[in-house]
Order: C-alpha cells, then structure tokens, then sequence
C-alpha cells in the first residue's frame, strides 16, 4: 500500500480523505494557499507545502505547483478531491508521467467524460438517452440566443468544464440567453481556466438523481445505487438522499447497468458519477459523468457501508473491489444537508467573516440512527471570498426516511453557528416541508416553495406551544438565577411567581408553571399540560430539553423579558412575561425599519464587476444594474422599480462590504 498521499486540494474534502488515509495507516500531504495558512485540512495532514497567494488560479489549480510540493515530499499519490485539478486530463498526465499514481480515472477517461460536450457525444453514440440540445462550440451571445431559439425555450446554458452550479444558467427567452452566456463564460474562465460553452434543453419538473459507480482494473465494474439531489438552488446541490424516494427497482437496476456500461465503455477506473435527469413517468435522460469523488458521497457511504475515499485508494494501488453487484444491498436512508455560508434571508447571497462558534452535533450514533458531520472549518476560523461557500456536509442516517428526517431536524437544531449568514434555517424548514416529507420533489422546489425567497419558517400549533412550555420553564430557571444574585436567595420562591404569558408568533399562551426537583409542569389556559425537563442553564446558548418525552433543542440568546429562539427555520423572539407586563406590553409603539428605497445595496461582501448605468439614465424594472463578484459566483443586481439614476456611489473594481450603497435614485 501506498506511504504517502497529497490531497491536492482543500477544505472538508481535503479533511475527509485524511481521515481515511490515517485509517489506513497512510501519511498525507497538504499543500495551502496564503488564505489557508491556518485552515483544518493543514493542521491535520502529516505535512503540508504552501503553493501560493489566495486565488485559486494562482495555487491550487496550478499544476506546477502541485507538482512541486510532490517532488518535494516524495509523495507516492494524489488524491485530488472535487473541483480544482479533480477532473483536469492534462493534471492526470502529468502525474502519470512523472511516475505519480493518480487517484481517479486514467486520463484519457477524464478526457472522454470530464468534458460535457465530448461525454454527450459519447453517451449517444453508445445509445444513452441525452437531453436535446447543441454539442458544439459557441462563438457569441447572439450565437446562443439563435441556438436557444432553435432547441426551444427554456434552455440551460452550461460551461463545458464545469461542476459545483459554476457556470450555469437558465435562458427563459433571448435576453436570458445573451446575458446568460456572458456571465456563464466569464464564471467558467475564473473558475476552470475553460470558457467554453453549451446549450441543452432544460427539462421543466426534473428529478436530478445520480448513480455511484465504482470500478477496478481487474475489469470489475459496480453501482452502489443512487442518489436524489434535486433540493437546488442555482443549479447548486443543498440537501441529498440516498436512496430515491421515487425510484422504483427496476428503474433503478436499468440506471444502474446503463451507467456501468458507460464507464465500461470508456475504460473507467475509480469512483466516478453518471447523472441522470429523470421526469415525472421514470423516463431518465443521461446529462453528465464526473469523473471523481462526489460531494455527496457520504449518504452512499451510509447506506452501502463502502468507504468510497478507501476504496479509490486502493483501485489506484491496483487491488481488486472486494465486492460484487450482488453484495451491494440498501441498508436504511441517509439525509446530507449542505452548510453554506450564505445569508437565506438575503436571497442566499454568499457571507464570509471569523466563526465565532462553530459547535456542530456529536459525531456517532444516536437514539434513532446517526450522525455524521464533514468539515473543514474550525471555531475561530475564517470563512474565505476566495473559495466556495460550503462549510460542512451534516448527514443523518436512520432505518426508513421519516427516521432520517427527524434525526436531520434534531442535528440542524443543535447545529450551533455564529457569526457569518449560513443557511441552516432553510435547510431545517425544508425538513418540515409537508412536500418534502412525502417525497414529492423535483429541481424546481425551491423556487415554487420559495418564489419570494426564504423569510423564515413558521411553526405550526403543536410545536408552538411546545416552545412556549420550554422557555417557562427556562424562564423561570432564569428568574431564579436573578434573585440569587440579587442577594434574595432566601426570598426566590416568594418573588417568582408561577403565572405567566408567553407570546410567540404572534400568539399568546397564558400559563402557570409548577415546578419540582426534576422539573417543570406547565398548564395553558385550556387546561392541557406538558412536562419540561432540562439541564439548561442561563447562559447557555443551546437548550437540549425534553418535552412530555421527546427531545426538544432550542438556540438561545437573552432578550428583554424573554429569549431569541431559533428550530426548524424559525427565528422567533418569545417574550415570557407577567400577566401586568404582557398588558403594558400591548401599549407599547413599534419602530419603524429605515427607508432604504433610494437606493441599490450591496447585498454582499464582495468585488464590483461592473456598474451598467450612469447618473441620469432612466432604469426600468428588471433592468441590470451592476455585477458583483463573491465566493467565484457572478450575481447580477436589478432594479426593482422605475427611477433615474442620482449618483453612483461604487465604481468597477471596488470591494464593497454588506449594506454598502452602489447607487442612489432620486
């Protein structure tokens, strides 16, 4: 077995092939950027070789470099990850040329299916269903609308290199389509050095599901089943499943054999990915193979108990699988909810800063199943505009699907982060969506559930008045603590009274609290009652309780008369006052949020691209007003309404943070 490997890459991926390797007894290399001189996947590796400034077309996709830091500590393998050089032929090439075993595919397979315009030629010419679409280059945007037109509209507008949502577009009609282009082109250059460009139909109402694929040199080659992702935002990937809830076993024995045959086909070794669009009558459509480890490649790993990390090690050793089709059977489900770092309230526009906290669950088993946690960030660290926004990969298993969205719900409950936007709460309403709890999912969900963008859960009655008996009782564990410190410890029982009102959501919930050595009964003004046991201490800025039963994890943080809570997407301020308090409280005036119509905000950290208008042009609604660069996505800010242009307050080239005015209207 191999001595040492380099990863030659970064972040939680970098961190998951180091566990595994270590497993194996194997040292690892890791080589950083400037920004991550400090980063995880550093402090973990066995050594690690620095390669350069910030940007990543300045380090890790620099094959030199990579090269370099091999030759330096004599490193037998490379492990390349996802993104970066993962599906580069000419780096595959180089590695087998100086004598360097890659870990992946032969590099005349990476060139055959790592380019998505040659991988469709070679999917129909093996008789794959393929999606409609025009294989061949595109000189200009008026070329693509032309195209678009002709294939029909809607159409999706793909980087040829691409992967991870970079360079993809939807085109409703030509001015979709000239725009599109522009910014799939210039997204695909900064992103992969390639900024070629294709156009496919896109397929209204798809599931997005995938098969894994694994294959030896030995001429062995096996499926280990599949996985939905079709919970996307942007084209980008936020929760997947393993296995389909819509899959029935024929169809999925039919994916299966057709995505071996193709990997057959084209002498691939490794682990690799067949995706497939399939629609609403299980009819499936090939769209692309990635040619290495996916990101979601952990729900695989927990329903086949197959380390797939292991298993490309040891193919590119030259062991043989040692396993069969028939060996590989579907144990339970498994949930992956994507951390981003990213503002949902912001329309999910990316945020970078320091981790103040960054308590992620316990890794392991649990009362119903698992948990299992991929990160390559640490409390304290900074989150990056240099590289992608994924922080960390949060996954669950359990024996059926329900059991595996209710150990997600409590994982993300008891998720704790601090300061940077992240996407946890969308993910935690998703899990309570009835849509998604049935299984009724296809790549357009976000966008009909969410047209308006995510403005927080609301919670339903039952769980409501679970979170007001919780924070009772907190409270009243709260009030306690304030009068010991008062100096009238003696007196506490006397001065903390048992009636109460809880208002929360806009609803109150008038209650009396009795309290014992082992907890908290609350009685609502109905009569009904629930028992609250806990822990909790003030202070603490999680709440593990137990409600009548069955866990309840609250995040929590002290406001006046009351507490911040946040579950299951919902950020609610509860209050928790006396019956006199909640009454004055009612009479009290509400301030009003500034008015900031005037003007055009910088909705996120990040580089000005350009600015499309001057002072004095007449914009109307819809039309493109600027582009600003973060996390190596391109987003396009417009006008909401008609208004001329006052001032420009930002010019192309200037990095702006939150909240900065671009422009002001009169």
């Amino acid at each position: 077995m191999f001595k040492k490997i380099l990863i030659a890459n970064r972040g939680e991926i970098a961190c998951r092939v180091i566990k595994t390797a270590r497993k194996m007894g194997i040292k690892t290399v890791a080589v950083y950027s400037d920004a991550d001189r400090n980063a995880l996947h550093v402090k973990m590796a066995d050594e690690a070789v620095h390669i350069g400034p910030s940007p990543a077309a300045q380090s890790y996709i620099v094959i030199d470099k990579i090269m370099a830091a091999i030759k330096a500590t004599g490193a037998e393998a490379v492990h390349p990850g996802y993104g970066f050089l993962s599906e580069n032929m000419n780096f595959a090439a180089a590695l087998e040329a100086a004598g360097v075993v890659f870990i992946g595919p032969p590099s005349p397979a990476i060139e055959a299916m790592g380019d998505k315009i040659t991988s469709k030629k070679l999917a129909q010419a093996a008789g794959v269903s393929t999606v409609p679409g025009h294989m061949g280059l595109i000189a200009d945007a008026e070329e693509a609308a032309k195209i678009a037109t002709q294939i029909g509209y809607p159409v999706m507008i793909k980087a040829s290199a691409g992967g991870g949502g970079k360079g993809m577009r939807i085109a409703w009609d030509d001015a979709d389509a000239r725009e599109g282009f522009q910014s799939s082109k210039n997204e695909a250059a900064a992103s992969f050095g390639d900024d070629r460009i294709f156009i496919e139909k896109f397929v209204t109402q798809p599931r997005h599901i995938e098969i894994q694929v694994l294959a030896d040199k030995h001429g062995n080659t096996v499926y280990l089943h599949e996985r939905e992702c079709s919970i996307q935002r942007r084209n980008q990937k936020v929760i997947e499943e393993a296995p389909s809830p819509f899959l029935d076993e024929a169809t999925r024995k039919a994916m299966g054999e057709q995505a071996c045959a193709l990997a057959r086909a084209v002498g691939y070794t490794s682990a690799g990915t067949v995706e497939f669009i399939v629609d609403g009558a299980r009819n499936f459509y090939f769209l692309e193979m990635n040619t290495r480890l996916q990101v979601e490649h952990p729900v695989t790993e927990l329903i086949t108990g197959v380390d797939l990390v292991e298993q490309m090690i040891r193919v590119a050793y030259g062991e043989p699988l040692p396993f069969k089709q028939t060996d590989l059977k579907i144990n339970g489900w498994a949930m992956e909810s994507r951390l981003y770092a990213e503002d949902p309230y912001r329309n999910f526009l990316p945020s970078i800063g320091r981790l103040t906290r960054y308590r992620p669950p316990v890794e392991g088993p649990t009362a119903g199943g698992i948990v299992r946690n991929d990160t390559g960030v640490f409390e304290g660290g900074e989150i990056s505009m240099f590289y992608d926004p994924m922080i960390a990969k949060l996954c669950t298993w359990a024996p059926t699907r329900a059991g595996a969205i209710e150990e997600m719900r409590l994982a993300l409950d008891t998720f704790e982060v601090e300061g940077i936007g992240h996407n946890l709460p969308f993910v935690g309403a998703v899990m309570d969506h009835p849509r998604f709890q049935c299984g009724n999912i296809t790549t357009a969900f976000i966008a009909e559930e969410y047209p308006e963008g995510f403005k927080g859960a609301t919670l339903d009655a039952a769980t409501l008045r679970r979170v007001a008996a919780a924070a009772a009782a907190m409270n009243r564990v709260a009030e306690i603590r304030r009068t010991r410190i008062s100096g009238t410890m003696d007196n506490h029982e006397r001065r903390v009274g048992d009636a109460w009102v809880v208002s929360l959501q806009g609803v109150d919930h008038a209650v009396t609290v009795a309290a014992d050595h082992d907890g908290s009964t609350i009685t609502f003004g109905d009569g009904g009652m629930l028992r609250v046991t806990s822990d909790w201490t003030p202070g603490q800025p999680l709440a593990r309780l137990m409600v009548d039963g069955v866990p309840l994890a609250l995040k929590t943080a002290k406001i006046p008369m009351g507490f911040r809570v946040r579950l299951r997407g919902a950020d609610l301020k509860v209050h928790v006052r006396t019956p006199r308090q909640h009454a004055l409280a009612g009479l009290m005036l509400e301030k009003a949020p500034p008015d900031t119509s005037k003007y055009l905000l910088c909705p996120m950290p990040g580089l000005v691209v350009k600015i499309t208008v001057d002072v004095g042009d007449e914009v109307q609604e819809g039309q493109a007003l600027a582009t600003v660069e973060a996390m190596k996505m391109e987003n396009i800010l417009k006008a909401e309404r008609k208004g001329v242009v006052k001032a420009v307050k930002a010019q192309a080239g200037a990095s702006l943070k939150v909240d900065d005015i671009i422009l002001e209207f009169e």
